[in-house]
């Protein structure tokens, strides 16, 4: 086993000496497929690292990537669980290495918590292996089964886990309904997530994808969250569809809202992209005063340059639901 590193091109230009993969990096790799933006239609996504632990999701959102990324296995988005030894053999590798601090990212291709069921949860697996150490799991989910982290937190008071981040995908009550059927509500998704907040751990929102049409249900569902809690930093994106996400959907109704071309898919236009994040950081920034950082997700530079004053963040400075 071997710890890979390369020299990465930052988004403010320099360069760093990181961790590439694991092994094989089939668990532990490098998450590099937008390049660094030197256009302004380039998207701005900084390079972070994946932890590959499973594959799929049980919640069957209309537009989720998986179908289109996983396309070529017999049931696509249905949770498949990777060996607990390798995981914990190419973690150990990682974490004694001489990478600097960062973040693993659990939720790429998995929903973080769908393995709360199994005799030994995920999140309990590796918290032990983690904890203590200068790196932290990024934990981003859907669900509402939050036990576990719970009862984590009640066995270590004397030593507060601060290794784990969880993040919650939320969308508006509305277009969650109708598009992600299968997930849990958004009022149980809030209710998991100040529960977490309130044991003590660090809870970011990514409010993702974003539909036209729907300023009112966003404006609600700030309303929503910011009443039962304050997030680290929140991260908006658009609704966005590669191809072969497109072509692997069963319902497709929600394809007709795209119509621009860019790097990462077809996507809303840049005009109406423009209105919907304005009205949400609007809604943010004046009606609640939050301060956090808020970021975009896998948008281009141009519209970073539009939006950099609401952000309160330029690209190169971005602090994004993925990285530290």
């Amino acid at each position: 086993m071997k710890v890979h590193f390369k020299d990465y091109e930052l988004l403010d230009g320099s360069k760093k000496r990181l961790v590439e993969r694991v092994g094989d990096g089939s668990i532990i790799k490098r998450f590099d497929m937008t390049p660094v933006p030197k256009q302004p239609e380039d998207i701005v996504c900084p390079h972070f690292l994946e932890l590959k632990w499973a594959t799929g999701c049980p919640y069957d959102c209309a537009w989720c990537y998986l179908k289109g990324t996983l396309r070529m296995l017999p049931y696509k988005t249905e949770p498949k669980f990777k060996d607990l030894g390798k995981i914990m053999t190419h973690v150990d590798e990682f974490l004694r290495s001489d990478s600097p601090p960062e973040i693993l990212n659990s939720g790429e291709i998995a929903d973080s918590l769908m393995g709360e069921h199994l005799k030994l949860p995920f999140s309990e697996f590796i918290v032990s292996m983690f904890e203590g150490t200068k790196h932290k799991v990024l934990f981003l989910t859907k669900s509402n089964n939050v036990k576990v982290l719970a009862d984590l937190y009640e066995w270590n008071l004397n030593n507060p886990i601060n290794s784990i981040i969880i993040s919650w995908s939320l969308n508006a009550d509305l277009v969650a309904r109708r598009w992600e059927k299968g997930a849990p509500r958004l009022k149980d998704r809030i209710e998991a997530a100040r529960k977490v907040a309130e044991a003590g751990y660090e809870v970011r929102i990514r409010i993702d994808p974003i539909i036209p049409g729907f300023v009112t249900e966003y404006r609600g569902l700030i309303d929503q969250l910011l009443d039962n809690l304050t997030p680290s930093r929140i991260t908006l994106g658009s609704l966005r569809g590669l191809q072969s996400t497109i072509n692997a959907a069963t319902d497709k109704s929600w394809v007709p809202y795209l119509s621009e071309k860019s790097d990462w898919g077809l996507r809303v236009p840049f005009s109406t992209r423009l209105i919907m994040y304005s009205a949400i950081i609007g809604h943010l920034r004046d009606t609640y005063g939050y301060r956090g950082p808020i970021a975009l997700c896998k948008e281009t530079h141009a519209t970073w340059d539009k939006l950099r004053f609401m952000l309160g963040m330029r690209p190169e400075e971005c602090l994004c639901n993925c990285v530290p």
